[in-house]
């Protein structure tokens, strides 16, 4: 991924095109997966039952809801490809990008490239639940991608701190990751399986629950410990993992307020969005952490 021939220097693009372009594809990182997620909660996951085009002689919807809500996500994750696409090309452009971030930057478009047959697959078999399952897992997986590349874009950098302290950081990213795996299996056991037809659904709810809030707890006790931290050593992190802290706080609530009162689609969805906007907050944080403007021995 070296950009060392002279024609390809002649295309150079400056720092703020690169940011700019990890800007545009982290946040459709974020938005396409609140477009997966209605397509799932609102029973529209077969509302186009053919691959690219919605149906077997018509690429685009002829009618119906489901096929629309359904149709409107292919074309968001088309315009999410295309912007992955467009920061690794910019990664290759830029000439301050190192190599790792080019090959993140890449891994990012394919992760987010192969999201297309993998939908297509899950359709072909009916919305078969582990394929849904790993079709969001791998939309979190992408998403911490796309954020590595946008705080290296920005040049976001923590100061130099204890190797222990980021190393518990570790923790903290993954209980937030365990909380991530139980909440999608609590999804896929919960009233919304992505179809109004019927589909199979795991029998994972009542378990998956009792996981998914202990993993949480694990997950907001360690953020906590980690702050603590962060204060003592007065960071200037610190705030950050504040916001993080606020984040959780809110889907915490949400995700109490949906268990209460029978799991409204569009509450559910809402829970799901703030998810992942944590997750990207938390990846930030640890990553900044791992990045410091000089390590200390």
């Amino acid at each position: 991924m070296e950009t060392s021939l002279p024609r390809v220097r002649g295309l150079a693009i400056s720092a703020r095109t690169f940011r700019r372009l990890a800007t545009v594809s982290a946040l459709m990182l974020l938005v396409v997966v609140a477009t997966g997620a209605t397509v799932r909660l609102t029973g529209s996951g077969l509302g186009c039952e053919h691959w690219p085009g919605c149906a077997a002689n018509e690429f685009l919807p002829e009618k119906g809801y489901h096929s629309y809500v359904e149709f409107s996500n292919r074309v968001v994750a088309g315009i999410t490809v295309a912007a992955t696409l467009a920061a690794f090309v910019g990664s290759l452009l830029y000439t301050g990008a190192r190599r790792w971030l080019r090959w993140v930057a890449g891994l990012t478009f394919a992760g987010t490239f192969a999201q297309a047959p993998l939908g297509a697959v899950t359709v072909h078999y009916h919305l078969n639940p582990w394929l849904v399952l790993s079709h969001f897992l791998l939309s979190m997986v992408i998403l911490a991608l796309g954020v590595v590349v946008l705080l290296e874009a920005w040049q976001v950098r923590g100061e130099p701190l204890p190797l222990l302290l980021r190393r518990f950081s570790l923790v903290v990213i993954g209980a937030a990751s365990l909380a991530i795996v139980a909440g999608t299996l609590t999804t896929a056991g919960g009233p919304h399986p992505g179809s109004s037809s019927d589909v199979r659904r795991l029998d994972t709810f009542s378990t998956a629950v009792y996981w998914h809030v202990r993993a949480t707890a694990v997950f907001g006790v360690s953020l906590a410990l980690l702050l603590v931290w962060l204060a003592r050593r007065r960071s200037r992190l610190l705030r950050f993992g504040l916001a993080v802290v606020g984040v959780l706080l809110i889907q915490i609530a949400v995700g109490e307020t949906q268990y209460r009162t029978d799991l409204p689609w569009w509450l559910v969805l809402i829970h799901v969005s703030l998810a992942a906007s944590l997750w990207a907050a938390t990846t930030a944080l640890v990553v900044a952490l791992w990045r410091p403007s000089t390590i200390p021995r």
